[in-house]
């Protein structure tokens, strides 16, 4: 009889148990649970990174110094990135974060504070406790990047690579300092070519007094075409 009771009594939590387990949002649990093995396994990973764990950086003390980063969408889907650091106030990093078609690749541009070294320290040596960290979301096509993407689907996050700062002696040619020379002339000719307006291509030499009437012009086509938009869209 004992044991029949505490089949019963068994049977009974577990018919309970499963009935919390319903009526809880039941595709949450498996979501996070596959997020948690995603970041976990590196085989998933949807960025490629270059250089792939490190972020190296001229060492001038006392100066805000540079490092760059090739950063390519892998996979068969928009992916968007944000960079996270564990140092915001002296670190920040352009572009923040941002999305990638597939195939798409970005240079980003990373600027450090370097402090002045610690008195028993070795210049060089000075090791840096600051850590960047890149994480990716998949996401559904073309859109604007917002950070907040990332706080709205929190699950499907997964974190891409957490990379070290590596200081390199300005002084001392070496392979790394050669190439992280090579992506920062990129990163900025990238740069350079996304602020120019596609209809200023050609060279533009205006005298003074011609300034005030371009930017009327300027204005003036603006306006026109905005109004032209507007006649089209309804």
């Amino acid at each position: 009889m004992m044991m029949q009771q505490q089949q019963h009594h068994h049977h009974h939590n577990h018919q309970h148990n499963s009935q919390i387990e319903g009526s809880s949002n039941p595709p949450h649990p498996s979501n996070s649970v596959s997020s948690v093995a995603r970041s976990l396994l590196p085989t998933r990973r949807r960025l490629k990174l270059d250089p792939a764990s490190k972020l190296y950086f001229p060492y001038e003390p006392g100066k805000q110094v540079r490092s760059a980063i090739r950063i390519k969408n892998t996979s068969k889907s928009h992916v968007a990135f944000k960079f996270q650091t564990t140092a915001p106030k002296s670190c920040f990093m352009r572009p923040p974060g941002a999305i990638l078609a597939p195939g798409e690749s970005i240079i980003a541009t990373v600027f450090k504070f370097v402090e002045l070294p610690e008195n028993n320290e070795k210049p060089m040596e000075q090791k840096s406790k600051v850590k960047f960290k890149i994480m990716s979301l998949k996401v559904k096509g073309v859109m604007d990047y917002v950070p907040e993407l990332f706080d709205e689907q929190k699950d499907q996050v997964a974190i891409e690579q957490i990379l070290r700062v590596i200081f390199l002696d300005p002084e001392r040619p070496s392979p790394a300092l050669e190439k992280l020379k090579r992506q920062l002339a990129d990163a900025d000719a990238a740069v350079e070519a996304r602020k120019k307006p596609p209809e200023d291509a050609g060279p533009r030499i205006i005298g003074e007094g011609l300034v005030i009437d371009e930017w009327k012009e300027r204005r003036e086509r603006y306006l026109a075409r905005q109004q032209g938009e507007g006649v089209d869209s309804v």
